[in-house]
């Protein structure tokens, strides 16, 4: 399971997670409706803790699955595979809550044994460093052009945007004029910060063509990088903008990306 666009559809990878998740049950129709008709997915290691014992490794993995939706929005599910159940092979549980989750991996961490899960309370769950330098390996990704209202989707991802630094006018008069699109979640790793609450971000770039052949990328920060813990989005026109901005919310809130 890469950090990069996984293969498939999204309602294959969405049919896949249900065939292997042992409480598949669990997920409503709505989430699975919503994930099936995504646009785009990736999947991504968020966190992972192995244990040697005398009977063999134990360990779990927790991964996360985004879809992106026609409306731009996405939608999150989370996936924990774990060796501490019966039998040799491994388990799968899927969740679309997040609270859910953390009970289901304190429960596999107490099963595993070790350092008390209330003791990793403020400490970051960082990827290990090797998994994390593979992570942030380039992705070499052709763009794949869609012609779907280019224009309006232009429009929307500006309306979104809560920035008082959006890309301005100019920009979307030239954007007017976008006949196709392409949509790429940037293979950027999540880090979770330590605490009962939890922060992350993501980046997207949206690729547009012009009627004059010319292109123009925007790159939209989607976060809960906020005091009150509000999901917003920003759009900027460059990727550098986009991450001095993550970071710098982050400063704001004293947490770590």
């Amino acid at each position: 399971m890469g950090h990069s666009r996984a293969g498939g559809t999204p309602a294959e990878l969405m049919d896949g997670l249900l065939a292997r998740a042992q409480n598949g049950f669990e997920i409503g129709e709505a989430v699975l409706t919503r994930a099936r008709c995504a646009l785009m997915h990736q999947s991504e290691l968020r966190s992972c803790r192995q244990c040697n014992d005398p009977s063999g490794p134990l360990g779990y993995s927790t991964y996360r699955h985004v879809f992106l939706l026609p409306d731009g929005s996405s939608l999150l599910l989370w996936e924990l595979e774990h060796s501490t159940g019966p039998g040799d092979g491994p388990h799968h549980e899927l969740y679309a809550d997040e609270d859910a989750l953390a009970l289901a991996e304190r429960r596999v961490h107490e099963r595993i044994g070790g350092t008390r899960w209330d003791e990793l309370d403020g400490l970051p769950l960082w990827l290990p460093e090797q998994l994390l330098h593979q992570a942030t390996e380039p992705v070499e990704s052709p763009r794949t052009y869609v012609a779907d209202n280019s224009a309006d989707h232009a429009r929307r991802v500006l309306r979104r945007a809560e920035n008082p630094d959006r890309p301005g006018g100019e920009t979307e008069r030239l954007l007017e004029t976008a006949f196709a699109h392409d949509i790429a979640l940037a293979p950027k790793p999540r880090r979770r910060s330590g605490g009962p609450d939890t922060t992350w971000c993501r980046f997207y770039e949206h690729a547009f063509l012009l009627a004059g052949g010319d292109e123009i990328v925007l790159w939209e920060l989607e976060h809960n990088l906020t005091h009150d813990g509000r999901l917003v989005c920003e759009v900027y026109l460059d990727e550098v903008s986009a991450e001095l901005a993550a970071d710098r919310h982050a400063r704001a809130l004293g947490v770590d990306l």
